[in-house]
């Protein structure tokens, strides 16, 4: 039982948290975007995707730079080059993410829980990329 609180406790952390909140916002920016885009726009599906996705990676990366990792980049020169980071990082956990459901759809597993699953470690590695790399310290 104390292991378990011990591991808690340094998942708990208020940077998780904030993580956690605000990739619920992104979600919901996505989603938002989306339905708007599609629905009240009557924009096709795939520009519609596209626009949303974009306007949550944004939304993510100005949300994570100031609320979650506290981004100390002063330089046009610094900012720059943190927002390519955290772009190509995202950019390579999309590639993770359609390779892995590509695998996974090949396999007897239910399509949703090989979405679910990669959705779950895209979100991990996309924590760790912006911690220690987009907006390390």
């Amino acid at each position: 039982m104390e292991k378990i609180k011990q591991i808690l406790k340094k998942i708990g952390t208020r940077e998780v948290i904030l993580y956690t909140a605000f990739g619920i916002l992104t979600t919901l920016v996505n989603l938002v975007s989306f339905t708007i885009l599609t629905y009240l726009f009557h924009w096709e599906e795939n520009v519609s995707n596209s626009i949303a996705i974009f306007l949550a990676v944004i939304f993510a990366y100005f949300t994570n730079k100031d609320m979650v990792f506290h981004s100390k980049a002063s330089t046009k020169k610094e900012k720059s080059i943190q927002f390519f980071k955290f772009m190509a990082g995202r950019a390579f956990t999309m590639v993770i993410e359609w390779v892995g459901c590509y695998l996974l759809f090949l396999t007897p597993l239910p399509q949703i829980l090989s979405k679910i699953s990669m959705t779950v470690l895209v979100i991990i590695l996309n924590f760790f990329i912006s911690k220690f790399f987009a907006f390390q310290k």
